[in-house]
């Protein structure tokens, strides 16, 4: 039931935003932050409520229709700046985080008039692609899934369990410059931490500073027996055609 809800609101337009079917929360409020834009962020789900610290819209975007910031095209600047305190409750315990961000697409619609239309456009990606000597890839069994990305000042560490390769793809493209489209033609869910020096140390290095970190490009070719490829690749993207500054509560 609740994945034929989410397939209807994937394919609204953008042309009734105020009458979205589907689940809703039963309270929800919203605030603008007053935390720094390097303060922590994110949105935590659980026994049928989301709470957004420190969010910005595109954020909240991005988690609701399950899409990578270079996939979400138009709209104002603030989406991308303004952030937002929000916690919402369902009226009752959920526990699939897919429904609820099924309900987050219809706040989004509700409380920020979102509008959208989706349309396939080519543009610059990453291809992830197994490597020349094969996966060095944990299988794991069906079971909730979950990933924590650490950022420290010398290194990013992704620890992703019952991750599908479509999954961790959209983890990566949110450490990277582009957009990453898994082309493993891998299946099922694995175990996968991976660990890397973020490029601007990499380019310090290049200058004479000291590190000892691998790139994400060579983390991934010795810790997992993966590669990313840059090409250009056919992508379903978001293009926004309204939003709204909400009204606090």
């Amino acid at each position: 039931m609740v994945r034929a809800v989410a397939s209807l609101t994937l394919l609204v337009s953008g042309a009734v935003y105020g009458q979205l079917a589907g689940p809703r929360f039963e309270v929800a409020s919203i605030k603008p932050s007053s935390a720094g834009p390097n303060s922590v962020s994110g949105i935590k789900t659980g026994h049928g409520r989301l709470d957004a610290n420190n969010v910005t819209v595109q954020r909240c975007i991005m988690g609701a229709f399950g899409v990578g910031p270079h996939q979400i095209f138009g709209g104002p600047d603030w989406i991308e700046s303004d952030r937002f305190e929000i916690a919402a409750k369902a009226d009752q315990p959920v526990n699939e985080d897919a429904a609820l961000m099924v309900m987050l697409q219809s706040l989004l619609a509700e409380r920020f008039k979102l509008t959208f239309h989706r349309e396939t456009r080519t543009v610059p990606a990453y291809v992830l692609e197994v490597a020349k000597n094969g996966p060095k890839l944990e299988k794991a069994e069906d079971g909730e899934g979950g990933t924590n990305t650490s950022n420290s000042n010398s290194r990013t560490v992704v620890d992703a369990h019952n991750t599908s390769m479509d999954s961790f793809a959209k983890v990566l493209a949110r450490q990277m410059d582009l957009l990453v489209v898994n082309q493993t033609g891998l299946g099922g869910v694995f175990h996968l931490k991976l660990q890397w020096t973020p490029e601007r140390l990499i380019a310090k290095a290049a200058e004479g500073a000291a590190t000892d970190g691998a790139s994400i490009f060579i983390a991934l070719q010795e810790q997992l027996g993966l590669r990313l490829r840059s090409q250009k690749a056919p992508v379903e993207v978001l293009v926004i055609d309204h939003v709204e500054q909400p009204s606090e509560n």
